[in-house]
């Protein structure tokens, strides 16, 4: 195994990927009210929105209005998800720094994300990425289902590499893999990542997890262990993709913290300001969120 990296960035994704399957819609205020959250611990990069039809997803039906009223931060990296060329175009008429495109990684799951198949993704990812990089624009690209379908079952390794070596080519800020239906392990996890690694030089790599079965954040320990320093998380544990059945919640930014702290890893983020975080926001949902440093406290107290 390699050695983990001695910091970790982490990528902030409850505003999108937490919110996005929840029954509750927010206004845009509480978002608002969310992001300030995830500033106030540190935060140096969150994704805010994604751009995509409110028919399909009616908690991102406001993404224009949120973006247009976010804190004006030189410090903090904004993101936005897409899915599409539409999706993209919407972005860059926003004052966000950064396009995160989503590309599939099983022709079933990308029917039903976003209604292509994995080698229309990657032409489109292709030529998104190819206008990013005429234009000065910062675009990172995501493998969704990357460790596991939930329509087709295993994804090979060997169908991760093609397809990262197609986007590398391409030219994106950032390569990353999603266990969009947390079904990975850490030993495929370490692998997977491990033999990216050693195929794209250095091309940053980020890891996306779902805690769905219980492997979540040693997936993410396994992930840092092969030198990942990107890591997606969201406040309070929420989370999960509305047409993956069954997914559940991202690994909670505040539990993740609290393992890189123990590990003397670090990532500028302040565990009691997301705890405080994780806590509001149960009130926002009206329902109790997934977090467990929010139940058990920090050590020591």
């Amino acid at each position: 195994m390699s050695v983990s990296p001695a910091s970790v960035t982490v990528m902030e994704v409850s505003p999108r990927d937490g919110l996005q399957n929840e029954d509750a819609l927010l206004s845009t205020e509480q978002k608002l009210q969310l992001v300030q959250h995830a500033l106030n611990a540190g935060c140096k990069r969150i994704e805010v929105t994604s751009f995509v039809h409110p028919k399909r997803v009616p908690q991102m039906a406001d993404a224009e209005a949120l973006c247009a009223a976010l804190p004006a931060r030189s410090d903090v990296r904004y993101t936005g998800l897409i899915l599409n060329g539409r999706g993209y175009q919407r972005l860059r008429d926003t004052c966000l720094d950064e396009a995160g495109l989503v590309v599939p990684a099983t022709d079933t799951f990308g029917q039903n994300n976003q209604g292509l198949s994995v080698d229309e993704g990657l032409r489109m990812a292709t030529e998104i990425i190819a206008d990013g990089n005429s234009t000065g624009f910062p675009v990172q690209v995501t493998i969704a289902v990357a460790f596991g379908c939930p329509f087709e079952g295993e994804v090979p390794l060997s169908r991760i590499q093609r397809m990262a070596d197609e986007l590398a080519a391409a030219g994106p800020v950032e390569l990353a893999l999603a266990d969009t239906i947390g079904v990975g392990g850490p030993m495929q996890v370490q692998q997977a990542f491990s033999t990216l690694k050693q195929q794209l030089g250095d091309l940053p790599l980020r890891a996306h997890f779902h805690d769905t079965r219980n492997t979540g954040i040693a997936n993410a320990y396994a992930a840092l262990m092969a030198g990942v320093s990107v890591l997606d998380a969201s406040i309070g544990g929420i989370g999960g993709c509305p047409f993956a059945p069954n997914a559940s919640g991202n690994i909670a930014t505040e539990d993740l913290v609290y393992m890189l702290s123990r590990g003397a890893i670090e990532h500028g983020v302040n565990l009691a300001k997301l705890v405080a975080a994780a806590s509001w926001l149960e009130t926002a949902l009206a329902k109790s969120v997934p977090s467990m440093l929010l139940r058990a406290g920090d050590f020591p107290a």
